[in-house]
């Protein structure tokens, strides 16, 4: 299965925030859309940065309170590692494994077109799966 099968059927649309949002604010964009990580992008289309949950709760232990006043460009990760719709599952799912990342940014030229998180590869692995169960119970009771 390829990541443009997972956009289609979860949809592209992708939260972002500009990299001035102070944490505060983007906790309450993580809570409002119930996700774990948001794309730092100055215009929703280029990407400047992403950040999680887990990049606030490690800083939180370091700064304290005074975090939540910190704009989210002093916190996220800068080096993103994207994919493109015509990259497989199967490779998004060893880079996410090898690399303990949860959540990548999809791109076309460059431009935001979507995200995928480890629920939705983990989703897809077990559509596939009950796929080839279907199909394998189908042959052996001679439905083919």
């Amino acid at each position: 299965m390829r990541i443009a099968e997972i956009l289609r059927r979860k949809g592209s649309e992708v939260a972002t925030v500009p990299p001035d949002t102070t944490v505060r604010s983007l906790l309450a964009t993580l809570a409002e859309h119930n996700i774990g990580a948001v794309v730092v992008s100055p215009d929703g289309m280029r990407i400047a940065g992403i950040v999680s949950e887990r990049d606030v709760v490690r800083r939180l232990h370091e700064l304290g309170a005074d975090l939540l006043d910190t704009p989210v460009a002093d916190i996220m990760t800068v080096e993103v590692r994207t994919c493109v719709p015509d990259d497989h599952v199967d490779s998004l799912r060893r880079i996410m494994t090898d690399h303990r990342i949860r959540h990548l940014p999809v791109v076309r030229d460059d431009v935001l077109i979507g995200i995928v998180s480890i629920g939705d590869v983990v989703k897809s692995a077990i559509s596939e799966l009950a796929t080839e169960r279907q199909h394998l119970v189908d042959y052996l009771q001679g439905r083919y």
